[in-house]
């Protein structure tokens, strides 16, 4: 489940291909990254649940192709394992619309609850409060500033997939230049990582120098201006990482409305059906594709191992795969994400 960033690094830059990390687990910090965290295989999958138990998967944001991945293999597992999932999520990324939809859940007192919280300090104590209440608490994809509550946290190596993202435009453009980043906003763990890797591998070399990152506040719309007004600043340009699904659509927008697309590389994270047509298009050159199907699998099967008592992996770090305009075909479209069940 977890590789070293630098591994993964390593992974990402052959372009022509498709990698494909594995997941890694057990180590402590590994949600967080941590690049000391020893590999190790898939947790183990219960046989069957003791009980018909409830769980309730709260999403970050509904409409997503991300989350709509992740409840596609919740759904697959629960029903593997016997149990019963009802999913909801908020219109926006945001924690003031989140966090009524899980008081409200909370209240129904289900067996379980996996959520993707919107923010670090906003989720950290209404999920507290859930713990508190009995109900196992599993997170997926996103974290708190201390999760030490949830009997699993599961999510992908973001500060690894932040560094090959720099890696893939370095090799895109190896006399370098200026870079940046697209992100959605400051204080969601999964996208602050992201920036982390990326940012660090950039400063690490000389040819290249980091322009401040932009928060598009999740919305495409957003990132298209901001990348336009980022481009009167500094037109020369050379490389935009664009930290999740609809950041990478509105920059990929952008660049095509201000004639970029031969001089600006873009490597988006996550890969939806508008990613997927930016790259057919090579608006973007690469995406970073996680593995939400086995996020949402892996949380289900943490969900009742610890309601039956059984053997708990507290951290998963799950991989992701590189796609190409050249791999679409095969593995690469494999990994592209889902619009429904």
């Amino acid at each position: 489940m977890k590789k070293s960033s630098a591994v993964a690094v390593a992974a990402l830059v052959a372009l022509a291909g498709c990698t494909s990390s594995k997941p890694t687990g057990s180590a402590a910090n590994t949600a967080a990254g941590d690049p000391s965290a020893p590999a190790a295989s898939a947790p183990a999958a219960p046989a069957k649940a003791s009980k018909n138990y409830s769980l309730q998967f709260i999403q970050g944001v509904t409409g997503d192709e991300f989350y709509i991945t992740m409840q596609c293999g919740i759904e697959a597992e629960a029903a593997k394992l016997g149990v019963t999932v009802k999913t909801q999520g908020p219109q926006k990324f945001d924690p003031t619309l989140q966090k009524p939809i899980l008081d409200s859940v909370v209240a129904a007192k289900p067996d379980a609850i996996l959520i993707a919280p919107t923010d670090v300090t906003a989720m950290q104590t209404p999920l507290q409060a859930a713990a508190a209440a009995g109900i196992k608490v599993i997170l997926v994809d996103t974290t708190t500033e201390d999760p030490s509550y949830a009997a699993s946290a599961i999510a992908s190596d973001n500060v690894g997939g932040g560094a090959a993202a720099f890696e893939a435009i370095k090799k895109l453009n190896p006399d370098g230049g200026k870079v940046m980043v697209m992100s959605t906003d400051p204080g969601v763990s999964t996208v602050d990582l992201r920036i982390k890797g990326f940012e660090d591998a950039a400063k690490a070399d000389s040819k290249f120098q980091y322009l401040p990152v932009q928060y598009s506040h999740n919305d495409p719309a957003t990132a298209a201006n901001l990348i336009t007004s980022a481009l009167q600043r500094d037109p020369d340009i050379i490389g935009v990482f664009a930290a999740n699904l609809f950041a990478a659509e509105g920059t990929a927008t952008g660049v095509r409305q201000a004639g970029k697309t031969s001089t600006v590389k873009i490597v988006g994270f996550d890969a939806g059906p508008n990613q997927i047509k930016a790259l057919q298009e090579g608006t973007v050159q690469a995406l970073i594709a996680q593995q939400p199907g086995n996020i949402g699998q892996y949380g289900v099967d943490e969900a009742v191992a610890a309601l039956d008592g059984g053997q708990i992996t507290p951290k998963i770090q799950t991989g992701f795969t590189t796609i190409t305009k050249e791999n679409l075909n095969g593995e690469g479209g494999q990994a592209a994400y889902k619009s429904s069940c």
